[in-house]
């Protein structure tokens, strides 16, 4: 006659199972998110309206709230650059900072040449 198995071992591997995935450092790991590499026509839709009513514009804000990559957005905060939709605040080796242009014209970008 083969052994009883124990309920009480099955009952705490399927606990195991149910609880959420932890880090080798004891933190909780987080889901990694994915961001786009290339625009589709919606999101470059989106980068059309959205963006040059945004209050400060970064690549870090852009690539957040379209969900897509750093590089990315560097590149897409060009565009309404050129057409004069936005205007250069800051320009620094690491950061980059526009707002809004201004109604009353086309006022000269500041620290364009820093």
């Amino acid at each position: 006659m083969p052994p009883k198995e124990d309920k009480k071992k099955d009952a705490g591997k399927s606990a195991k199972k149910d609880k959420d995935p932890v880090n080798k450092s004891g933190g909780k790991a987080k889901k990694k998110k994915w961001s786009k590499v290339m625009f589709d026509k919606a999101t470059y839709d989106r980068l059309c309206k959205e963006v040059p009513n945004y209050k400060l514009r970064t690549p870090a804000v852009v690539s957040e709230r379209l969900k897509i990559r750093g590089s990315l957005a560097r590149a897409a905060l060009q565009e309404p650059l050129s057409k004069g939709l936005i205007n250069l605040v800051s320009k620094h080796r690491a950061q980059v900072i526009y707002n809004r242009n201004s109604k009353g014209g086309d006022a000269p970008a500041a620290g364009e040449d820093a």
